[in-house]
């Protein structure tokens, strides 16, 4: 039996896709920012009218209710108690219209007006539209304290393009500690080799990027490399393009060490000699253990080298307050570390 075979689109096929999706995605933005603006207004009305006098309990039991439900009976849902709080609340963290970036949904800005501090919804409004992150990525990364998480002082602004003697200290701000790959799907104390972390990395790579923060594209997994005298294989390896340099991760599955340290220094220079292009930023080293040893980091050259991290793991999400306990651990030795250092 003869099967036809399939012809190549036309020119004018071709252009008249282009139009329709570009109208479609032009459609979705004007429609989501008259959605959001529409939602801002109730809620400042909602705000304004409650600021006249009423208890918040009782205008959440009377008003909003009489307003929900005369509201759902003339328009449908999308309009009950519940909602007309998170639009209120909406104004509330948001009250510049001006300061509302449209370029994320009505389900991002549900999740960023719960936000406690100003400082972190200016955060995750910039990761999430430098990143596209959608609202599911947006609820994870809130859910594990990917804020928190950062070493370094957050900033809503959008950084500048690095010069070489700034990779280092900007290099801090894409580091956390800890990693989180609760997405692995391992069980909390159950024991995995590094091979079998790296492994589950790279089936869940889009994951494992989301975690890395911005900017990583994966380069190679063992990456070989010669020297005149023996063979090395580096776990893994991206590029980032923010900061235009290579990092390498190495991967650790119990206490860290300094023949770890040692190791991946030598993998940095080594990185820096044969792999570097000129116009390439320097090297940055990553390793990630499930276990630190604070006294190793503090007297090895990790203390001094701002190209070299170290970051414990966790291939589970553990509660809220134990990752906050971690979290202000390794904050209070960071900083305890960069105190001790000598002055420039």
């Amino acid at each position: 039996m003869n099967q036809e075979v399939e012809k190549p689109e036309s020119d004018i096929l071709i252009a008249i896709k282009q139009i329709i999706a570009s109208a479609r995605a032009k459609s979705y933005r004007a429609i989501n920012r008259f959605l959001l603006e529409s939602y801002w207004q109730i809620g400042k009305l909602i705000v304004e009218d409650e600021q006249q006098g009423a208890s918040r309990a009782a205008y959440g039991e009377k008003v909003l209710k009489n307003l929900a439900q005369a509201l759902t009976q003339e328009f449908g849902k999308g309009f009950d108690v519940r909602n007309l709080n998170n639009m209120r609340a909406f104004y509330l963290a948001f009250p510049i219209w001006n300061a509302v970036r449209t370029e994320l949904s009505w389900t991002h800005y549900r999740l960023l007006s719960r936000l406690e501090t100003a400082e972190k919804r200016l955060y995750y409004i910039g990761q999430s539209v430098e990143n596209g992150w959608n609202s599911r990525e947006l609820e994870r990364n809130i859910h594990t304290l990917y804020f928190e998480r950062s070493l370094t002082e957050k900033s809503g602004q959008k950084e500048k393009e690095p010069t070489a003697e700034e990779i280092g200290q900007i290099g801090k701000s894409l580091i956390k500690d800890p990693y989180i790959f609760e997405f692995l799907g391992v069980p909390a104390g159950e024991k995995s080799t590094e091979k079998d972390v790296e492994t589950a990395l790279i089936n869940h790579l889009q994951q494992f990027l989301l975690e890395l923060g911005k900017g990583f594209a994966f380069v190679a997994r063992q990456q070989h490399i010669v020297t005149d005298t023996s063979d090395f294989y580096i776990d893994l390896v991206f590029y980032n393009y923010h900061l235009k340099c290579f990092v390498l991760l190495d991967l650790k599955a119990g206490k860290l060490t300094h023949q770890d340290i040692g190791q991946m220094d030598m993998y940095v220079r080594m990185y820096e000699d044969l792999k570097k292009a000129p116009d390439d930023n320097p090297t940055i080293g990553i390793i990630l253990c499930a276990e630190k040893d604070e006294a190793v980091v503090k007297y090895s050259v990790l203390s001094e080298n701002e190209k070299l991290f170290a970051s414990k793991y966790l291939v589970y999400l553990p509660k809220e307050e134990e990752l906050k306990q971690l979290i202000e651990q390794d904050r209070q030795l960071f900083e305890m570390n960069r105190a001790s250092l000598p002055k420039k």
